[in-house]
């Protein structure tokens, strides 16, 4: 049975290098996305809001317009019963009666004052409604221009961007494999705690490429030396030689082209 190569501590430097620089390309592109998925999301929610406003408001317009035909069909009724007490009132045979037939009449007669009063009120609020829908429909229109305007935009880089993102992912997956999973812990654990996402950095001008503090020359000669993995004191990110982080980005950049 063939034995297992062993992978030697510069290679996987190497290997972690390059995932870095995989992760740190996605990074990239999802920056270049910024904002512009969140803006699409609320603007979204925006337009179905403003949508769904505008149908209540429709919806009202309608009630109060059945709300008045209804008023008017009771005018007409109260208009018939008077009619019909007015006549009855020519053959009454007493007082009694006529001032009952009266009272009835007066009755209709504030029946269709009461709802003269609530038509007024109705096509009142129909007006203030028709400001209020007018000015939805403004609203509505320029939010959805907008909305246009920033999902051409996002549909634009997701064209660009999308492609190479998802490679890049299967590729940061593929590295991950090839490294000690107590490695990848360590490396994620790190990224993840980190602003701008870098575990795994450089030594430039003889400081950590993340936190800027001078590396002692004896700690400078064991990183070079590519022995041991070695991490910053006050930032905790794992350190490369300058030499070996410029011959992979040489390679990665190769890689990236080709995506």
């Amino acid at each position: 049975m063939a034995k297992k190569k062993e992978v030697t501590v510069e290679e996987r430097l190497r290997a972690l290098y390059d995932l870095q620089l995989i992760d740190s390309r996605v990074d990239e592109i999802r920056n270049v996305r910024g904002e512009l998925p969140l803006e699409v999301r609320d603007l979204e929610d925006e337009v179905a809001g403003l949508n769904i406003r505008l149908d209540k408001l429709i919806s009202n317009l309608e009630v109060i317009d059945n709300d008045i035909a209804g008023k008017k069909n009771l005018i007409e009724e109260s208009k018939s019963l008077i009619k019909k007490y007015s006549e009855q009132q020519k053959n009454v045979r007493n007082n009694r009666e006529f001032n009952s037939l009266t009272k009835e009449v007066e009755f209709q007669e504030l029946e269709i004052e009461l709802a003269e009063k609530h038509i007024k009120e109705f096509k009142a609020q129909i007006e203030q409604k028709k400001e209020v829908i007018a000015e939805t429909k403004d609203r509505l229109k320029e939010r959805e221009n907008h909305l246009k305007h920033k999902k051409g935009e996002l549909d634009a880089i997701l064209a660009e961007t999308e492609k190479e993102e998802q490679a890049l992912i299967q590729k940061s997956e593929e590295y991950k494999d090839t490294i000690d999973s107590r490695l990848v812990a360590a490396y994620t654990r790190i990224r993840t705690n980190v602003k701008n996402g870098l575990a795994v950095v450089p030594i430039e001008r003889g400081a950590s490429g993340g936190s800027f503090f001078t590396i002692p020359p004896q700690v400078q000669v064991e990183i070079a030396s590519r022995k041991k993995v070695i991490t910053d004191e006050h930032s905790g990110r794992i350190l490369v030689d300058a030499a070996l982080a410029e011959e992979q980005k040489e390679k990665m950049e190769k890689l990236f082209s080709k995506l």
